[in-house]
C-alpha cells in the first residue's frame, strides 16, 4: 500500500481498558491479549479517491494461528458520510448516541475484510477494501467512499472462527473458551473508541461518534433562508425609498 497524505482526522483512545465495562474477561482457550485489542488510536488519511483508515492497538496478537498473521479480534467502523443513516450498530449490542446513523460499514478480522452499505432499507456489499496488519497498526484502504468530512464509530470486539459473523458475544457463565461478563446482553466490544471517561457505550448502549460530517441538505436550507432574508429586506429598502 502506498499512499502520502496528511491525516484528516486522529483520534486517541485511553490505553488499557479492553474490559468492556471493566468486568470482561478474556478468553484463555486460546488465550487472548487484551493488548491486542486495545484501541489506541484511529486515523484517517485522504488522497484522491482513496480512503486511508489506520486503527492503532496496544499490542498484536494471532492466537487462531491465521495465515493473515493477525486473529485476536474483529474491528468495526461504521461512517456516517450524510444526513439519516442506521443507529443500530449491526450485531453488537450497540446504538449511536444521539439522532445520527451510518451508511457505510467496515469489519475487519483476520480472515476476510467486509464493506457494506445501507440506504434506507437497502443494503448492498461494496468491493472488500485491502487490508495490511503493520506491527500493531492495522491498516485499511478503499476506494468505495464518497468524499467529504465524516464521522465514524470504531469498536474492538473478540474474534472467533465458530461465530457466523466472527465476534465473540458475552455470556455471564464462566467458560475458559468464552468471553465472560456480568449480566446477560452485555455489548459485544471489549474497547470502544470513545473520549476518556465517556461510558455511555456499557452504561445506556450507546456510543458517541468522532469526527464530523457536513449535511449539505441543512446548509442549503440555511443558505435558502439567508436569501429569502435577504430579498425580503430589498424589498423593503425599496418600498421605503420609493415612499421617501
Amino acid at each position: 500500500m502506498t499512499l502520502v497524505a496528511a491525516a484528516t482526522l486522529s483520534f486517541s483512545d485511553p490505553a488499557g481498558d479492553a474490559h468492556g465495562d471493566g468486568g470482561y474477561v478474556l478468553p484463555l482457550r486460546p488465550a487472548v491479549s487484551a493488548e491486542a485489542l486495545d484501541l489506541r488510536s484511529f486515523e484517517v488519511e485522504v488522497e484522491g479517491r482513496t480512503t486511508r483508515l489506520t486503527v492503532d492497538f496496544g499490542g498484536h496478537q494471532n492466537p487462531w494461528r491465521l495465515p493473515s498473521g493477525f486473529s485476536a479480534g474483529v474491528t468495526d467502523i461504521f461512517i456516517k458520510t450524510d444526513a439519516g443513516g442506521q443507529r443500530d450498530l449491526k450485531g453488537l449490542g450497540l446504538r449511536t448516541a444521539g439522532s445520527d446513523g451510518w451508511q457505510y460499514h467496515i469489519q475487519v478480522d483476520g480472515a476476510r475484510p467486509l464493506l457494506e452499505q445501507v440506504q434506507g432499507d437497502q443494503r448492498r456489499t461494496l468491493t472488500p477494501p485491502e487490508v495490511e496488519m503493520n506491527g500493531t497498526r492495522l491498516v485499511i484502504e478503499t476506494d468505495q467512499l464518497p468524499t467529504g468530512k465524516h464521522a465514524y464509530w470504531v469498536t474492538s470486539s473478540v474474534y472467533t472462527p465458530l461465530s457466523p459473523d466472527g465476534r465473540m458475544r458475552p455470556d455471564p457463565s464462566p467458560n475458559a473458551s468464552g468471553l465472560q461478563a456480568l449480566g446477560e446482553g452485555r455489548p459485544v466490544p471489549v474497547d470502544v473508541l470513545a473520549a476518556p471517561g465517556d461510558r455511555r457505550a456499557y452504561t445506556n448502549g450507546t456510543l458517541a461518534a468522532v469526527g464530523q460530517t457536513r449535511d449539505w441538505r441543512l446548509a442549503t436550507l440555511m443558505a435558502l433562508g439567508a436569501l429569502g432574508l435577504g430579498l425580503t429586506g430589498l424589498s423593503v429598502w425599496r418600498s421605503w425609498r420609493q415612499g421617501a
